[in-house]
């Protein structure tokens, strides 16, 4: 993928892979994040999510050889104390000392699991948070950072991400890698590069989910992500953001303020659905629009086949 330099563009609103779940799983979820961008309380398990995100980020910046277990246990009290500095609300999640001490140990293992998976002194990511932004040519935005972005010697793309979680089931491993091909289509629409994998990490469980995304793939994503900007700005022009009940709305932070369980929403504020209509141009040159911490270097030595295979893989 070659280095990209284009001037950063004004910032305005764009659907990132997260929001489109938010409005699949429920559009009044959707529209209160979004729209309305109301507060919310933090979690254990996203705050653990984001810890090990960052340590396995620098765990990339020592050399190969140095990159184990212990090393990446030594950067984890830095940075929850980092995050402890950026975000005071987070400790007081914890009732008790015990239950902090157990938040901790419980990234100290999922750290641990991360390399009975992958082998970093084998790999030299090409980026790491990956900053991207891209405009289709019906002028909706996309917005999203990519955890890990590996390029082989011959230009064969993987596209990683990392989850704290446990992997789906296997019916419902489609929609996990939606995010992933998400991401696989904005590479492509920028660099003119399918990625030769999509992978997902799961540290919950040992697990990978991968694809080989071929270029219908992509196109049926994009089709897909088109058919959803319809009803997300159908919503918008009409103020209706309907809730959508499902097991999952039992962690849901927004429950007072739903009429499925007898709340009653705000009023929808007029300037956030002008902001969110903001990630369509009615009139767009179609192109890619990125800010100039998306360019992408070819650093790894890796042969295609490494790129590919490196992982360990046990599907779905």
């Amino acid at each position: 993928m070659p280095e990209t330099d284009v001037p950063a563009a004004p910032y305005r609103a764009a659907l990132s892979p997260s929001r489109v779940k938010d409005f699949v799983q429920c559009p009044l979820l959707f529209r209160l994040r979004a729209v309305d961008r109301l507060p919310e309380p933090p979690s254990p398990a996203a705050a653990r999510g984001t810890l090990v995100h960052t340590v396995l980020e620098r765990l990339f910046d020592l050399p190969a050889p140095a990159r184990n277990p212990d090393a990446a246990l030594g950067l984890l009290d830095p940075a929850w104390a980092e995050m402890r500095e950026q975000n005071p609300d987070v400790p007081a999640m914890f009732a008790t000392p015990e239950a902090l001490a157990e938040w901790l140990e419980q990234a100290r293992t999922l750290l641990g699991t991360y390399f009975r998976v992958e082998n970093p002194q084998r790999l030299e990511p090409a980026r790491r948070e990956l900053s991207v932004e891209v405009e289709l040519a019906s002028g909706v935005l996309l917005r999203g950072f990519i955890d890990r972005v590996d390029v082989a010697g011959d230009g064969a793309v993987r596209i990683v991400d990392y989850k704290t979680g446990r992997s789906p089931k296997p019916q419902y491993s489609g929609d996990a890698l939606f995010q992933l091909t998400f991401y696989g289509l904005m590479i492509w629409r920028l660099h003119g590069v399918i990625p030769r994998r999509l992978q997902l990490v799961y540290l919950g469980d040992e697990r990978v989910l991968t694809m080989d995304p071929t270029e219908a793939d992509l196109l049926a994503t994009e089709a897909r992500i088109e058919f959803l900007w319809e009803q997300i700005s159908r919503a918008a022009q009409t103020g209706e953001f309907r809730p959508r009940t499902s097991r999952l709305c039992d962690w849901c932070s927004f429950q007072a303020l739903c009429p499925a369980f007898g709340g009653t929403p705000p009023e929808v504020p007029a300037e956030g659905l002008a902001r969110l209509l903001g990630a369509a141009r009615t009139e767009s040159a179609a192109g890619a629009v990125l800010d100039d911490t998306v360019s992408v270097t070819v650093v790894a030595d890796e042969s295609a086949d490494a790129v590919a295979d490196d992982a360990v893989t046990v599907g779905a």
